[in-house]
């Protein structure tokens, strides 16, 4: 192995399953910085198919105290005639081996080039994080400059400028501002004005810049990106002719972004839309009480290219009842159509194209949450002026 020449050899180990490429780092020193060469790393992540990741959590109690909280890589064999998934426990990352990630929420915001971007949500703490589970390092983004008081709403989306390559975290504030009502006003609690204010921090800076005020109110706590953009479902508003707002990582500056066409059901209780990215393509989910249909936008930043391709009506299918109840998010999609799809932080779904039907992986038993995922060796140490710490 030591005679082949350096090119070679990167060529061959940017093929080697994960695993295995962790274990050549410990046999010696060459191997080791042939891996860690920014070369094999960029050569590695072109080759590395996609995946999931699961965030799987209980409720219940563990080692006294203790809740589980793993990040669980599941690889995707994605064949002609067949697919399955497949997790290999060494590769989980449990977060209780930090002591930072005990008796607390997380969330996920979303994943790039195989780092992904974690939100700590607990009574006195709102931290972000950024993390490689492959690598097994993190880093704590400084605290951020929101000095509003009261409650406040916050969306995220983690993503890289195409032109300059800079990670960029973008984090939006949506504060309830408590006015004193006249007793003669129809203004209600609901509609109270909010204040929304945006913010982004680009790793290895070390500080947030102010992005300024923010027009529209957004859905969920995160959105998904793609091609150098966030996508953010807004509430609807009169005075807006879309219905989905887009962050520019490059410019820094935000736009409505075109939408697919506006659907209603009369008579239903509810609507949860949901945005994901599939396959290269941004996707709108939209669940009613009655049915769970997917818009797919086949060219990027084209109105007129969205195409609705699942539609699943609670009448034709009666045993999934249940599904209709709560927020859906798609999260991957195979060459033959099924659809990977996580059902309110609850269940990994299988939506099959074939017969129109969902059913439950069972892969996970409790509580998960998930998203594409391509294995990285990007080291965080890489970034200047961020302190990592490692599991």
């Amino acid at each position: 192995m030591e005679d082949l020449p350096v090119h070679v050899m990167v060529d061959i180990l940017s093929r080697l399953p994960v695993k295995t490429i962790i274990h050549c780092k410990s046999v010696c020193k060459k191997l080791l910085d042939l891996v860690s060469d920014s070369y094999f790393v960029n050569l590695h992540l072109s080759r590395s198919p996609v995946g999931l990741m699961i965030y799987h959590y209980s409720e219940k109690e563990l080692m006294g105290h203790l809740k589980m909280r793993v990040l669980k890589w599941v690889e995707v064999k994605d064949e002609v005639n067949h697919h399955n998934l497949h997790h290999d426990p060494v590769m989980s990352l449990d977060l209780n081996l930090s002591p930072i990630f005990q008796d607390s929420q997380i969330l996920l915001m979303g994943s790039v080039n195989g780092l992904i971007c974690l939100w700590q949500v607990c009574a006195k703490i709102d931290n972000i994080y950024i993390c490689n589970p492959i690598t097994r390092e993190y880093m704590i983004l400084p605290r951020q400059q929101y000095h509003g008081k009261g409650y406040a709403i916050n969306v995220h989306c983690f993503g890289v400028s195409l032109l300059s390559h800079e990670y960029k975290v973008i984090r939006i504030f949506q504060r309830v501002l408590i006015l004193p009502l006249n007793p003669t006003s129809s203004l209600s609690s609901s509609s109270q004005p909010s204040l929304l204010e945006a913010e982004v921090y680009t790793l290895g800076t070390g500080q947030w810049r102010s992005l300024g005020h923010v027009p529209y109110k957004i859905n969920g706590f995160h959105g998904p990106y793609l091609n150098g953009h966030a996508h953010w479902s807004i509430v609807v508003d009169q005075d807006s002719l879309e219905e989905i707002y887009a962050f520019d990582f490059d410019k820094e500056t935000f736009k409505l972004f075109p939408s697919p066409p506006v659907e209603t059901i009369q008579g239903s209780r509810f609507h949860f839309r949901t945005l994901a990215v599939l396959k290269g393509c941004l996707c709108q989910s939209d669940t009613f009480d009655s049915q769970f249909t997917m818009w797919v936008m086949k060219e990027y930043g084209v109105k007129k290219s969205w195409e609705k391709e699942v539609i699943i009506k609670k009448s034709i299918s009666p045993s999934i009842d249940w599904l209709m109840s709560g927020p859906i998010y798609p999260i991957e999609r195979l060459n033959d159509g099924t659809i990977f799809m996580v059902y309110y932080q609850d269940k990994l779904l299988i939506y099959s194209p074939k017969g129109r039907t969902i059913a439950n992986s069972e892969l996970f038993d409790n509580c998960v949450s998930g998203m594409p995922y391509c294995p990285s060796f990007l080291k965080l140490q890489n970034f200047e002026s961020e302190r990592v710490y490692v599991f």
